[in-house]
């Protein structure tokens, strides 16, 4: 087991010049909880880690691997047909960076210059259509014999994810479509033998996108990374409020 230590590197310092980075997740972090977020940033001490999804990861290659094979053609998939969907798979040189191909964990980046604060997000997909806007595209794994819907609670989430790259796009002086694409691939669980393989059933649910919240977002962000005292925990935070009751305990 990896003994737990306090991160030394990638520290907010208010005394710093340096551009800083602040990732989709860390920006949904805060949202989540900005104490969590001042404790992770600005202490070292982020929440404890949780095992990788590989097979949602596995999902992910499958499907950029499906989709690259019609962008090299200029050609829409059959499911975007299906739910007709007037686009293609964009092309661009910098898409591999944008997915974060090469594993540096920033993607799409944008430096936010009031804040010099640098926000990144790691996209799956982008698609274009005829009025050559950017539609915003991410891959979703699951299982479920329930209807699949965004209106589930922690699926608010997704739909700030997909505002974010919508933003940082913009920023990027793209011209994007307030509509994103959720592409879910759900595994079925009712046949009556396993034979060592999943079959996935594939859908698109789309989201209209409002990424009017973002840069209040990120103007509080900056505030907070700047204050010497650490925030109120979110209302809603388990991790703190599991430390609460350690601290209680002990």
């Amino acid at each position: 087991m990896t003994k737990y230590k306090q991160r030394q590197r990638n520290l907010y310092d208010p005394k710093s010049k340096e551009v800083f980075n602040i990732s989709r997740s860390k920006i949904d972090m805060f949202l989540q909880c900005p104490r969590c977020f001042y404790i992770d940033r600005r202490l070292g001490l982020g929440r404890p880690s949780m095992p990788g999804w590989s097979l949602n990861s596995a999902v992910d290659a499958l499907l950029k691997n499906e989709f690259d094979l019609l962008r090299k053609k200029g050609q829409a998939h059959e499911l975007m047909k299906q739910y007709n969907i007037d686009a293609i798979p964009f092309s661009h040189p910098d898409l591999h960076i944008w997915r974060d191909d090469i594993y540096h964990y920033v993607g799409a980046s944008v430096i936010h210059q009031p804040t010099n604060l640098k926000i990144c997000g790691i996209v799956d997909d982008i698609w274009v259509n005829p009025k050559k806007e950017l539609l915003i595209v991410d891959y979703k794994a699951t299982s479920t014999s329930k209807e699949i819907s965004l209106e589930d609670e922690y699926k608010q989430a997704y739909k700030k994810q997909m505002e974010i790259y919508q933003w940082i796009f913009r920023q990027m002086d793209f011209k994007v479509s307030n509509t994103g694409y959720f592409v879910f691939a759900n595994a079925g669980k009712n046949r009556p033998k396993f034979d060592g393989r999943l079959e996935f059933d594939l859908s698109i649910l789309d989201h209209k996108g409002d990424d009017s919240w973002v840069e209040p977002a990120i103007l509080k962000i900056k505030k907070v990374l700047d204050s010497d005292s650490i925030p109120p925990a979110g209302e809603k935070c388990e991790h703190c409020e599991y430390r609460k009751l350690i601290s209680k305990k002990e």
